[in-house]
């Protein structure tokens, strides 16, 4: 196989992953109410109220104001599919560099750009909003891990594009990819 060939490989494979955990997380952003009911009695059964107390009390308190909101406003709820189906258009964005990846690299730091974003959004929005710090940690970790696969597809893209540079003649037209 050559380079190229495993450069493209490898940033389709990452992309590959970063969109399912996109779609992943916008699904199951849809049933909130469900899964939290679900979450809590998972939690229980395993014993999570004796050793983790303060997680459970949050639990609690996240379902009875979904129960609450679901069951008085579930307008409100409209705005968690909005959420949802955010994550998912933006998973389609990235069929841009699975398909032609140095002229779509911009996607990928789109993508960056937005993970990094994840942090001060949790730092400022989470204590105006009553959510716990170390929940907050949680929501920090889904921009670092969803950036992790984005620069390692950067850092791919960036060789793939210089490898066809490279392979150039000066003053010639650069193949597509």
């Amino acid at each position: 196989m050559s380079e190229r060939a495993a450069l493209l490989k490898g940033i389709r494979v990452w992309l590959a992953f970063f969109v399912v955990c996109l779609v992943l997380s916008g699904v199951t952003a849809f049933p909130l109410v469900h899964e939290l009911r679900w979450a809590e009695e998972v939690l229980r059964s395993l014993g999570a109220p004796d050793h983790l107390p303060g997680l459970m009390e949050w639990i609690e308190r996240v379902r009875n104001g979904l129960d609450t909101a679901d069951a008085d406003h579930p307008f409100l709820l409209y705005g968690t599919d909005w959420l949802a189906f955010a994550h998912l258009v933006i998973a389609v964005v990235f069929l841009g560099p699975y398909r032609d990846p140095v002229r779509n690299v911009w996607v990928v730091e789109f993508g960056l750009i937005a993970c990094a974003g994840v942090v001060p959004l949790a730092l400022i929005c989470g204590p105006i909003r009553g959510i716990p710090f170390w929940w907050s940690v949680i929501d920090m970790a889904f921009g670092v891990f969803g950036a992790v696969p984005l620069h390692v597809v950067r850092k791919k893209i960036k060789r793939l594009e210089a490898l066809a540079e490279a392979a150039v003649p000066a003053g010639a037209a650069a193949p597509a990819p």
